[in-house]
């Protein structure tokens, strides 16, 4: 047998989101695991819906991923062209094939007389259909209105009777009677052929073995089962994916409420999710597990482990739920999971994004502190921003500890101020057991001695551990900072 081929084919009509990038993953993981091939093509024939850039930023989003494809329209391939508009001379000919056999034919029905037909059709409560009055205009005849420029389209000759039988691998045989089925336009006035034949050929064409796609393809699967019978062709293996749900489960997401998430910091938009400071590896784990399982316990995976374990038997046809609490978790997880070279990598560029001057081997000792206790990759902004910054922004407000009056307050800091400027370096095995030392002889609370110090050298009230904090900022900056604070406290005292 043939190693299989499974295409992933977007439309660049807008921002690419969960349910592309859980179609492309699944696609790949696929092709990956059996050693087979993963294509993308392009299916841009909605010309009115196509967005400029939208194309790129598909392709950025499998590039950001990991999802790199082994034929496409940037790398060429024995099936090409791999983009649909490119191949509209080649759905003509098998538009025509399909009249010629009988199983399509030319409408030439004004956009006036359907509108009357579904207004009649509505005032009588029947379904809305095309009512088939072009369905047995003579090929001869139609031919001639065509060549008198006589606009056109051309429409599938569904069956009439009986019943299509089309089969998905998650849902078993799905039944439909003939007569609910409608004669589909298949090529438009303009020429360029629709999903529903374009989709077909070009599977055909490019010997896809297995179709992954969303389920909102189910209603018109039988047609798609149609055309391949109408061209004698074998079917691939149809997957229709589960429809993703919003976090409340109740309904899908809509684009206003997509837009809302972003205030949140949350989205369902691929480009927005790496801006969010999420990784790759945590989507593609959190977005694999929305439709699929490996077992009833095992949730984290690297993308090695996705490959050695993902099957499409697996797959579950039951509508998913988005939990972004869920994203966060695998994406905490995944940061943790990442060697302290690696993870300086990723948090450079956000940093730098930010505004700050990097200097890698400072963030390299930063890096291990802070690791344990992102979420995000943006996480570390405000939680390690101050290793970066000349000046740290505190308040008198800032400086109060509970049980301390604003006196005690400066008079404990003036004592760390004066135990810091005996120390030769900011060393932890230096500094702890002299500021436990003065925790004794202050009669203080350690968390009050520590928190002052805290809040003076980094400007917030948790922050990554205090004695670690201190050596890499370095004597001198800590020493600037303590006395700042004690400024601000004496202008209140």
């Amino acid at each position: 047998m043939k190693p299989a081929r499974v295409r992933f084919a977007p439309s660049p009509t807008g921002h690419m989101h969960l349910g592309s990038a859980r179609t492309a993953l699944y696609d790949f993981l696929f092709a990956k695991k059996i050693g087979g091939q993963f294509v993308l093509r392009i299916e841009d024939t909605d010309q009115k819906r196509f967005q400029e850039g939208a194309e790129q930023e598909l392709i950025d989003g499998l590039h950001w991923l990991g999802l790199e494809w082994d034929e496409g329209p940037d790398k060429g391939g024995p099936y090409g062209p791999y983009r649909q508009s490119e191949r509209k001379v080649i759905y003509q000919e098998f538009a025509r094939k399909l009249i010629e056999n009988g199983h399509a034919y030319y409408c030439f029905c004004t956009p006036e007389r359907l509108q009357q037909v579904r207004e009649t059709q509505m005032q009588n409560k029947q379904q809305s259909r095309y009512d088939g009055f072009c369905r047995d205009i003579p090929l001869e005849i139609a031919d001639k209105r065509i060549i008198n420029g006589e606009s056109h389209v051309v429409r599938f000759r569904t069956p009439v009777e009986g019943f299509t039988t089309v089969t998905d691998l998650l849902r078993g045989d799905i039944i439909v009677e003939n007569k609910n089925l409608d004669d589909y336009i298949i090529v438009k006035s303009d020429g360029l052929a629709l999903y529903h034949l374009a989709a077909v050929i070009d599977d055909h064409l490019m010997e896809i073995t297995h179709v992954l796609r969303g389920s909102e393809w189910l209603p018109t699967f039988p047609l798609h089962g149609l055309i391949h019978r109408a061209f004698g062709w074998q079917e691939p293996i149809w997957v229709h994916l589960s429809v993703f749900l919003k976090p409340s489960g109740k309904g899908k997401m809509s684009k206003r409420e997509a837009a809302d998430l972003v205030k949140d910091g949350k989205s369902i938009f691929v480009k927005e999710l790496k801006n969010l400071g999420y990784l790759p590896e945590a989507v593609n784990n959190w977005v694999a597990l929305m439709g699929w399982s490996y077992d009833d316990h095992t949730e984290f995976f690297s993308m090695e482990e996705l490959i050695e374990k993902f099957s499409l038997e697996k797959l579950n046809p039951s509508p998913a739920a988005i939990n972004f609490s869920k994203l966060d978790h695998f994406n905490g997880l995944h940061i943790r999971n990442l060697s302290i070279d690696e993870l300086v990598f990723r948090l450079s560029p956000v940093f730098e994004e930010a505004g700050y001057i990097i200097y890698p081997d400072k963030l390299k000792r930063i890096a291990p502190i802070i690791q344990e206790r992102l979420q995000t990759l943006d996480d570390a902004i405000a939680l390690a921003g101050f290793f970066f910054k000349e000046d740290v922004y505190i308040q008198k407000s800032d400086l109060v500890m509970k049980n301390m009056t604003t006196e005690e307050i400066y008079s404990l800091l003036k004592e760390i101020l004066t135990i810091l400027s005996g120390m030769k370096s900011m060393e932890k095995e230096i500094v702890e057991p002299a500021l436990r030392e003065c925790v004794v002889q202050t009669g203080f609370k350690p968390a009050q001695v520590f928190g002052l110090l805290r809040i003076a050298i980094t400007g917030l009230v948790v922050s990554p551990p205090l004695m670690e904090s201190l050596e890499i900022i370095g004597k001198e900056k800590v020493i600037e900072r303590v006395k700042k604070a004690l400024d601000i406290l004496s202008d209140k005292l």
